[in-house]
């Protein structure tokens, strides 16, 4: 017994933090364990603005979710690095815009799916469905019986990479995966995407980068320059590539924000 309770905790990945445990634990959830509460707390030592910055984060997911369904009629959404479940979650903002809105979510934590109920709360008109799946295993992740039961890919589809690419240090990795996705969904699909940067508090988010690291948790920031490389062959919706705090806010509040706080950009763009 001793023994399989050492395999579970192994496999859930407790002997090191995980982005999407922390950022659990920093939005005031309680699925994360000490190690993700340890690396939070560090991290917030050195960048105080940590909440403000995810807060802002999880709100441009909403944004872009209702602007995807509602300006742009898409009724297809496939969440690559979807989080343990926060409400609102993506199928519920985009189901109150589209009641027959289906959304695909996939993570490869497996405390997240531990947790997948919350997100098959779906509305009677639509679906959700979930998929354990590393984002660098495309072809897997596109071929999952649950992705091809939920989803049409020959209608468009957004997808949402929100604060999921930093995980992935390689620069020539994280473009090429993000590309083989683009590159599998048909003309009309969106993108929307939010990307770390470290352009605005350098020295702070340095330290950032260095509290994950010793956590084990991976973390690369991107200049402005790379962050649009992401969005390359796109049409970007206006303003383009922002701070994400800054695409089209829904209050003065996200204006008032100090630049310093948020270290990512956000944008969404359409497959021509």
């Amino acid at each position: 017994m001793a023994d399989e309770h050492r395999n579970a905790e192994a496999d859930l990945g407790t002997d090191r933090a995980h982005g999407a445990r922390i950022y659990d634990y920093i939005l005031g959830g309680k699925d994360n364990y000490a190690v993700d509460r340890a690396a939070a707390e560090a991290t917030l030592e050195v960048w105080p603005a940590l909440r403000v910055h995810m807060r802002a984060n999880r709100t441009f997911m909403h944004r872009a979710g209702r602007h995807l369904a509602r300006e742009c009629g898409i009724r297809q959404f496939l969440d690559i690095g979807t989080g343990i479940p926060t409400r609102p979650n993506l199928h519920e903002v985009v189901q109150e815009v589209a009641p027959d809105s289906r959304v695909v979510y996939t993570d490869n934590d497996p405390i997240v799916l531990a947790h997948a109920r919350a997100l098959m709360s779906s509305a009677s008109a639509g679906r959700t469905a979930y998929v354990e799946s590393d984002m660098r295993q495309v072809e897997s992740l596109l071929a999952a019986p649950e992705l091809r039961e939920t989803l049409d890919l020959d209608r468009p589809i957004g997808l949402m990479l929100i604060g999921i690419v930093h995980f992935i240090e390689d620069d020539d990795e994280a473009l090429a995966v993000s590309r083989r996705i683009v590159d599998a969904l048909p003309s009309g699909s969106y993108l929307a995407a939010t990307i770390g940067t470290d352009d605005f508090a350098p020295e702070a988010l340095a330290q950032v980068v260095d509290v994950y690291h010793q956590h084990g948790e991976t973390m690369r920031l991107r200049s402005k320059a790379q962050a649009a490389r992401f969005f390359d062959g796109l049409e970007l919706v206006e303003p383009g590539l922002v701070q994400m705090h800054r695409w089209r806010p829904d209050d003065d509040e996200h204006l008032s924000l100090d630049e310093a706080d948020i270290a990512m950009y956000g944008a969404i763009a359409r497959k021509p």
